[in-house]
């Protein structure tokens, strides 16, 4: 993906974004005032957005988690002619932000800040201004009138593996409602994005057989056996690289393989019994996810002969711990082209980052993706969004409804 310029000015007399130009700021500075880390309830927030579109007419329903603590919501502005379920858009995006626990922030992190021409606070980019740009224009909406109906989709538990969306989106295709498209608002730095790629991770758990270290022979180094099977998912991350296909429309244009995290042993003088480590793929759409994972399963099941020789119960097993799939949009899709229209350009790419557009479009809702800031600005302390990308998305959004509007 191209990367978009960083100081673009979108007010008519090409006069620098103030925060004063956004209508959306005072509904950006309401929902990153509330904590929705995904730890915690969302409630607080989705509440306050039901009321928010009770008060224009607007009428959401909800569904939970098996504990009741969070809800997605899901809300229709019906066409002109009473039609709610054919046709038309939905705006998405998930309520939930990752933690600031141990970041060091330079302000409260819940409280919107203005700092030259940003805002800062945790999901001002991932992805509460995105929201707050929509649901801004929801008035103008519902003054002006629809052709086709517009829906608005807020998400729980996105950052802990698209959970909230699935429930969501099962509970659409069960009303029976047929969005003709629908825009997820991850940081995309407004530019239209129309593919990501796929995402597996899983846990390896290597189970050795202590010994003391002048010993060695006699036991199973579960460390060294698991350094092993990261090595070897080293040079297959290399083979991605070096020698696999690539997409130069994708930011990483070639599938990445990546050790995240490792765990093992418990003191110097002692032959390891357990190591774990987690590891993840991130494929383009002609490299098999699982085919990967076969070769890495059958490289070490190649050790267990000789872990065995030594202690019968060692063993090597895996855990799957996240599956998102990949999409693709073709250009030549209704959303593309209205995304396209939108942004006024032509122009779209595609990210490495997984999103839940993925699981729209294997619902049959065909989906792109633009927001407003950067991925590398999410997640960070100190997280922030320039007012010219606020801007930029007000605009795309302004555009929109002269699209659906019937006046």
């Amino acid at each position: 993906m191209n990367a978009p310029a960083t100081s673009v000015h979108v007010r008519p007399d090409d006069r620098p974004v103030r925060a004063e130009d956004l209508q959306s700021l005072a509904l950006i500075r309401k929902l990153v005032s509330f904590d929705t880390t995904s730890r915690n309830s969302n409630m607080a927030l989705i509440d306050w957005v039901r009321e928010y579109l009770a008060k224009h007419g607007v009428a959401s329903t909800l569904t939970f988690d098996d504990g009741g603590g969070k809800a997605n919501l899901f809300a229709t502005i019906p066409a002109r002619d009473g039609n709610a379920t054919r046709g038309g858009i939905v705006l998405s995006g998930h309520t939930d932000v990752v933690p600031v626990d141990g970041q060091p922030w330079d302000t409260d992190p819940f409280e919107v800040t203005l700092k030259n021409d940003r805002l800062y606070g945790r999901g001002v980019t991932d992805m509460k201004s995105f929201l707050a740009v929509g649901l801004s224009f929801v008035p103008e909406i519902v003054r002006r009138g629809l052709a086709k109906p517009v829906h608005f989709a807020l998400s729980y538990d996105e950052e802990v593996g698209c959970i909230g969306v699935r429930r969501l989106i099962a509970d659409v295709v069960a009303k029976g409602l047929t969005p003709a498209g629908c825009i997820v608002g991850e940081p995309t730095g407004m530019q239209l994005v129309v593919a990501h790629k796929g995402k597996k991770s899983w846990r390896c758990r290597v189970r050795g057989f202590e010994a003391h270290s002048s010993l060695t022979p006699l036991g199973v180094n579960a460390v060294q056996i698991a350094c092993e099977i990261v090595a070897f998912i080293a040079r297959r991350a290399r083979a991605f690289r070096d020698d696999g296909g690539k997409d130069d429309a994708y930011d990483v244009p070639f599938t990445t393989v990546h050790v995240g995290t490792i765990h093992g042993g418990t003191a110097l003088n002692i032959v390891p019994r357990d190591c774990a480590f987690d590891f993840e793929i991130r494929n383009l759409p002609f490299d098999d996810p699982d085919a990967f994972f076969a070769e890495v399963r059958t490289y070490a099941q190649s050790f267990l002969p000789e872990m065995r020789a030594v202690a019968k119960d060692t063993h090597i097993e895996f855990d799957v711990l996240s599956a998102t799939p990949g999409f693709d949009t073709h250009e030549g899709s209704d959303i593309t082209a209205l995304g396209c229209a939108c942004n006024s350009t032509n122009d779209f790419g595609k990210v490495s980052f997984g999103t839940e557009a993925a699981l729209f479009h294997i619902a049959n809702v065909p989906t792109v993706i633009c927001g407003p800031g950067h991925i590398a600005q999410a997640h960070q302390p100190n997280e922030w969004v320039a007012l010219d990308q606020i801007a930029r998305c007000e605009a795309f959004m302004r555009r929109l409804v002269d699209q659906v509007c019937v006046s």
